[in-house]
């Protein structure tokens, strides 16, 4: 990989308009992700539900859902635009250079000690900016999904209080803990030069491990509220299947996901031998105790097959890829200077611009990402037909695409791209659910 790189070294041409080269990627991918919405807006228009699901959904439930897709698809597309104007007009008014001279200005007015004097905190400063900038930008697509989308469709359970809480909370907690990890990956590639990418490796592995001790215990409950599940029948349904399965289990939790969205879900967090499973609210009202149970026998699926390793294992191939190629633009003067920098050469800016450039790669690294996925989901799926939960898997899974008016129709090559997850028809299929009467509320 690093002789890659050095190979690549020719890039660093005075004649390359970097800015026109980084414009034709983001013209691009917005085409190329915009004549993917198109390819699902026409399966959603088709009239009735797929042959595999029609004995199950409703020709009113399937309608709905294709209304609530479409207008997701539609303001996929006019978030897109807008993002893409936002990017062409801070590559055209050179915004990033910018923010940089406006961020050393800020620096040399705050008392700092000496040490604290260089790059490494101007850069610091500069994505503090940056992000304030940014929120502003966003705050109008997050408002209309939230408050306009999601609530025309009875999903929605934001209060405007709680958006904004939530909005500062993320902030607060992207200063806290964000900038402390920026500022140490700076410092190594910094120190390291170009031998940085196996000890960024190191780094990133280890943020890793600390984010999965800390989240359960300090980070997820600034948002949301966890109770442990009461004592009752689903409790220890759930508990006889970790033992059954020799689960780790060391805390059931239920979150009040319904204070933000009536949408469902299911998860475990925690280290390999101590590990906490997450039911929402709104899935133990949804499905029956079984079809819960058959969620979770799912989800003791992925780590049973050992999932989570295999995905951290790729997710560091990939971030290995990443900075090794990022290893060749970070003394490439003739990117900084196409915007603006001039003889200057700093770290993070060299890795937002090249992130622009990787784009394309990443596009396509986004077929084999969720490829992995989908075959982990199905897996997973299978474990749980293993455990004996076959039809209460299957009729959990309607049941949840009813609910959420996800997943009952999908262009194929849109999916792919898209969903980290198969689409209900296709899981029933793998499932080989034959259904005996139609699911109905």
């Amino acid at each position: 990989m690093i002789s890659l790189a050095n190979s690549l070294s020719f890039l660093d041409n005075p004649n390359i308009n970097w800015k026109s080269v980084i414009i034709g990627f983001g013209i691009g991918q917005f085409l190329f992700q915009s004549y993917l919405e198109y390819r699902q807006l026409k399966v959603l228009k088709k009239p009735s539900p797929p042959a595999s699901i029609k004995e199950e959904v409703s020709l009113e439930k399937f309608q709905n859902f294709q209304k609530y897709s479409i207008a997701k698809s539609k303001f996929s597309i006019y978030s897109s635009i807008y993002g893409l104007i936002q990017d062409l007009l801070v590559i055209k008014y050179d915004v990033l250079p910018k923010i940089w001279t406006y961020s050393n200005h800020l620096m040399t007015k705050i008392w700092l000690p000496k040490f604290m004097g260089g790059s490494i905190t101007q850069s610091i400063i500069f994505i503090v900016v940056f992000q304030l900038a940014t929120l502003f930008t966003k705050l109008p697509v997050s408002y209309y999904k939230n408050f306009v989308l999601e609530e025309k469709f009875g999903f929605n359970k934001l209060t405007i209080k709680l958006w904004v809480t939530d909005t500062f909370k993320s902030l607060g907690l992207s200063f806290v803990l964000g900038t402390p990890v920026l500022a140490a990956l700076l410092k190594i590639i910094e120190y390291f030069n170009e031998n940085f990418v196996f000890y960024v490796m190191g780094f990133v592995l280890i943020i890793n491990l600390v984010a999965m001790t800390i989240m359960p215990t300090l980070i997820m409950p600034l948002f949301n509220k966890y109770e442990p599940l009461k004592e009752g029948e689903l409790k220890t349904a759930i508990e006889d299947l970790a033992k059954q399965q020799a689960f780790p289990l060391n805390k059931l939790l239920v979150v009040d996901g319904s204070k933000r969205s009536s949408h469902s879900n299911a998860y475990f967090i925690g280290l390999p031998w101590s590990k906490q499973i997450v039911l929402y609210d709104t899935l133990i009202e949804q499905t029956e105790l079984k079809e819960t149970v058959a969620i979770l026998a799912h989800e003791i699926g992925h780590w049973k097959l050992n999932h989570l390793p295999k995905m951290l294992a790729y997710a560091m191939t990939h971030t290995f890829l990443l900075f090794t190629l990022f290893g060749n633009f970070i003394k490439n003067k003739s990117l900084f200077q196409s915007f603006g920098f001039g003889n200057q050469q700093p770290i993070l800016i060299g890795f937002l611009l090249f992130s622009d450039i990787y784009g394309p790669i990443e596009s396509i690294l986004t077929f084999l990402d969720n490829y992995i996925s989908r075959f982990h989901e199905y897996q997973a799926d299978e474990y749980a037909l293993q455990c004996g939960y076959e039809k209460d898997l299957a009729l959990a899974l309607i049941k949840i695409s009813k609910e959420n008016l996800s997943g009952m129709a999908a262009d194929k090559l849109y999916s792919i791209y898209h969903y980290s997850h198969p689409i209900l028809p296709e899981r029933l299929d793998a499932l080989n659910y034959v259904s005996s009467e139609k699911i109905s509320k």
